[in-house]
Order: structure tokens, then C-alpha cells, then sequence
């Protein structure tokens, strides 16, 4: 048996997934947790990725390695490969200040136009202006910028702090896509906005293509033998894309840490209504994504709150009818980036004597989770790309309550793809290709989401809170429909 391994470097935790190279079945896996912050130190990104080698019974006996990690997170590195801060997580919500103060600068559709990119406080090189105005003294020492899935890969082929080689980082299309200096159109970094940023201009890493490889795994790494290709990687919703085969016509909605909608198209995408963001893909083209801040934790925290197990919190909330009798969850825990409302807080409306009950309370945490996922397909739909079949993948997907407010709320076919790492399992094709040269073709089994009968009052009463609260946000549209074939 031929095997391959792939690394994902996610927001909580890294995880390892070691495949057949020729049938994608997973042999082995192993995963450590990453600290519960949103500013750390770089290192605890290896130690991680070590760590979760060990438990999967270590590579010695994989052919070719990848990683996938997070998109937009930073590591400013100095001259010598040595971090000059720690690196704050694309969730921090300390950059939003400068990120607004980027878009006065040069005005929003400038980014929108030169970068796909309506800015967030997400995108990296929101994260230099930051370091810039909060640590001038790190900045001005800063000689390259990378990404989580960068530094990774770089310290897999051997490179490290204090030993240079800064020249040697590499990246993809898909991180370099998200990081808000890098052009759709040319494929190519627009450095004049990192000056901008940072204050100065700086190494980025080189942008190899989805076939390429990214070197060979260095010598005396614990657990990795020495020499074996190591693939180009992704950001995680590129690699997700590419393991389950997403093809033109597909919307992908994942439902972890944040909640993320994404299509894969031909064409670039530049929303100057400010909710799209063009990413790149992993295999050459493009991948439109629209985020959200809060996603799965809103079920845990809903089943704290209750003091009951995520089955019967889906229970309790099956149990309701739809629009919880009127009660109403905007789940802005954390702020929200789409819509863009850092400083908003969750809220509850509508509670009465009658309705304010544990079933409807249920009820509303799931429909407002979903409810603001679902308003990503009207901004991915408002921009052309039109979605014909939904597939819905992360922690919360199958859960039965938020199956059914789904499709309460989508007329597409919504189909959920058996459960399986699937940012790891991308990674893992991406090391498939570093030894073979081409992509494998590794099957995805799905389950159809049985169609249930619409509730459009759970999207009207989403959007009535948000009025109520004085969010400016377009109202809802019949935008579910599928599209002629």
C-alpha cells in the first residue's frame, strides 16, 4: 500500500489524516489542539503539527506530505526567519480599527478592484496594518510575511528560526489570494498595498502552481522521514473544495468554528456590495467565498445555556414550530463579518410570557444560526454565481435540527457528504500530486436532505431583528430557487 499524508493547520486544533494514495481511504490519524487564543506565538503551530505526527503513529512509512491551515493568519518573520510578534488569528477582532481605516485610505472598491477582496478584519494585510500602528518597533523589524500554511510547509522542508532563508517561503494561489495584495486577474502581488500597510515593502512567498511541488521534507524532523515531496497546500476551504470534487454549480456551506459558503467558478469575482470575497481554488480557478463569525459554537453554547446534549438540543428545537412562536436569535456572539458588525453582541427578540419557552429557545438558536448562512447564497447569487445543488459539510452538519431549518429555508438539493476530514483529505491529494504529478480520484459518497415544506418567516423574522436593532443589511430574497439547467 502506497500512502500519502496530509496536515490540516486549522483555527483549534492540527490534524493529520494518512491515505491509500490509490483508493483515499484514511489508514491512520492523529490530532493536537491549538491554545483556545486569537494572538499566539507561531511555535505553537509546529509543535502542534509535530505533536499530531506522533499521533498518528508518525510519516515514516508516506511517500509525499501537504498541509492546509487557516487562510489570512500571519507570522512576521525578521531577517533571520524569527518571528518579530506573535501572530494574531484571522477571528481577532483588534484589527477591525485598521482595516477601516485601510478602506479610508484608499477606498473601499480600490481593494474590491484590485484584489477581489471587500476587506475584513480578517485578511493579512489588514493584520500588517495592524502590527504596524500596534507594534511600529516589530514592524519595522519585519522581512517577510507568510501565512500559517507557509511557515509549515517551510518548516517541513527543513527551514527554521534564526537560520534565514526567508527567500525559500512558498505559497499557493489560494493563501495568496486571501491576503488582500495579490491580483485574480495577473496572478501576481500587488506590493505597492503591502507598503501601504506595513509601512514598508517585505519578502512574500513565492506562488507556485497546483501541480508543483513544494521542495522535500529536511533532515532530522521527529517522525517525518527525509526527502519526500512535500505538496504545494491550500488555505482550508480550497482544500476542502478539491477533496469533494466541487465542480461549477456546486455551493459548499461548512459549518465549523465560522460558518463559510463557497462555489467554484471560471471567472473572478469583484463585489463591490461588500460581501463576496474572490478567493482562488486549489486547482486553477476561482472559489468566491462569503463568511460568517458564528457558526457551530452557537449550538454548544445553545446547549449549555439548556443543560441538555446536542441530540436534545435538535430534539428540543424539532419539537417547535418554525419561528419559534416569534422568538428570535441574531447570533453576533463574537461580531459578525458578514454583515460587517464587529461590535454587535447575540441577541434575543421577541420573547413573551407564552413563547419564551425551552423548545422555542431551542428552536430560535438554530434558525438564527442557519437563517445567517443562509444569507450568504443571496450574495454569492447576487453576484452571478448560481447555485444548483448545496453540500453541507462541518460539525454541525449532521445535525437533524439544523437539516431541517435548512431546508426549510433552500429549495436547492442540499446533499451532506459522508463525515471525513475533508480539509486534511485535500491536503492529502495535494501530497498525492506532489508524487504523481496529477490530482487522484478519490469517490465522495452524499446523503440527500429530505425537502421540506419553506418557512419564509424565519428569514423575515432574522431580518426584522436585525431592523430592529439598527443594522443597515438587505432584506431577504428568493434567491434559493435552482437554476434552469
Amino acid at each position: 500500500m502506497r500512502l500519502v499524508a496530509g496536515i490540516d493547520s486549522s483555527t483549534q486544533s492540527c490534524k493529520v489524516t494518512v491515505r491509500d494514495l490509490d483508493t483515499g481511504d484514511p489508514v491512520r490519524e492523529g490530532s493536537a489542539p491549538h491554545p483556545p487564543l486569537t494572538i499566539v506565538d507561531p511555535e505553537v503551530w509546529w509543535d502542534a503539527l509535530l505533536a499530531a505526527v506522533r499521533a498518528a503513529g508518525g510519516l515514516d512509512d508516506v511517500l509525499a506530505v501537504s498541509v492546509s491551515g487557516q487562510q489570512h493568519t500571519p507570522i512576521f518573520l525578521d531577517a533571520r526567519g524569527v518571528p518579530t510578534a506573535p501572530s494574531p488569528l484571522w477571528n481577532d477582532l483588534g484589527s477591525h480599527p485598521h482595516m477601516v481605516a485601510l478602506n479610508a485610505e484608499l477606498g473601499r472598491d480600490t481593494w474590491i478592484r484590485r484584489t477581489g477582496l471587500p476587506l475584513s478584519l480578517s485578511d493579512t494585510v489588514v493584520k500588517a496594518r495592524w502590527l504596524r500602528d500596534e507594534l511600529p518597533d516589530a514592524a519595522a523589524r519585519t522581512a517577510a510575511i507568510a501565512v500559517v500554511h507557509d511557515w509549515l510547509t517551510w518548516r517541513l522542508a527543513g527551514h527554521g528560526p534564526g537560520a534565514g532563508d526567508i527567500e525559500a517561503l512558498v505559497t499557493d494561489r489560494s493563501e495568496a489570494s486571501g491576503t488582500g495584495y495579490w491580483s485574480p486577474e495577473t496572478g501576481e502581488y500587488e506590493r505597492d498595498l503591502v507598503v501601504h500597510a506595513l509601512g514598508h515593502d517585505v519578502v512574500l512567498p513565492t506562488v507556485l502552481g497546483p501541480r508543483a511541488s513544494a521542495g522535500r521534507t529536511g533532515r532530522g524532523l521527529p517522525g517525518i522521514p527525509e526527502g519526500i515531496p512535500i505538496g504545494v497546500g491550500s488555505g482550508d476551504n480550497a482544500a476542502a473544495a478539491l477533496a469533494l470534487g466541487l465542480e461549477e454549480g456546486d455551493a459548499v456551506l461548512s459549518l465549523g468554528t465560522s460558518g463559510v459558503v463557497y462555489a467554484r467558478t471560471a471567472h473572478a469575482v469583484h463585489d463591490y456590495a461588500g460581501y463576496v470575497c474572490n478567493y482562488a481554488d486549489a486547482t486553477g480557478v476561482h472559489l468566491p467565498i462569503v463568511a460568517t463569525l458564528n457558526a457551530a459554537r452557537n449550538l454548544q453554547v445553545g446547549a449549555e445555556i439548556l443543560g441538555c446534549t446536542h441530540d436534545e438540543l435538535a430534539d428540543l428545537a424539532l419539537s417547535a414550530e418554525p419561528g419559534a412562536g416569534g422568538l428570535t436569535l441574531l447570533p453576533y456572539f463574537e461580531g459578525e463579518r458578514t454583515p460587517d458588525l464587529p461590535h454587535a453582541r447575540g441577541a434575543v427578540l421577541g420573547a413573551t410570557l407564552t413563547n419564551f419557552t425551552r423548545a422555542n429557545l431551542a428552536r430560535a438558536i438554530v434558525e438564527g444560526t442557519v437563517a445567517s448562512q443562509v444569507a450568504m447564497l443571496d450574495a454569492l447569487d447576487a453576484c452571478g454565481v448560481h447555485a444548483r445543488r448545496l453540500l453541507v459539510i462541518g460539525g454541525a452538519a449532521k445535525n437533524p435540527a439544523v437539516q431541517r431549518v435548512l431546508s426549510e429555508l433552500v429549495v436547492l438539493p442540499i446533499h451532506v457528504p459522508t463525515a471525513d476530514e475533508y480539509v486534511a483529505k485535500g491536503a492529502a491529494m495535494q501530497a498525492a500530486v506532489a508524487l504523481t504529478g496529477d490530482f487522484p480520484a478519490w469517490p465522495v459518497e452524499v446523503e440527500r436532505i429530505p425537502a421540506a415544506e419553506p418557512a419564509p418567516r424565519i428569514r423575515r423574522q432574522h431580518h426584522d431583528a436585525q431592523v430592529a436593532l439598527g443594522y443597515v443589511v438587505p432584506a431577504p430574497t428568493d434567491v434559493t430557487a435552482p437554476a434552469p439547467v
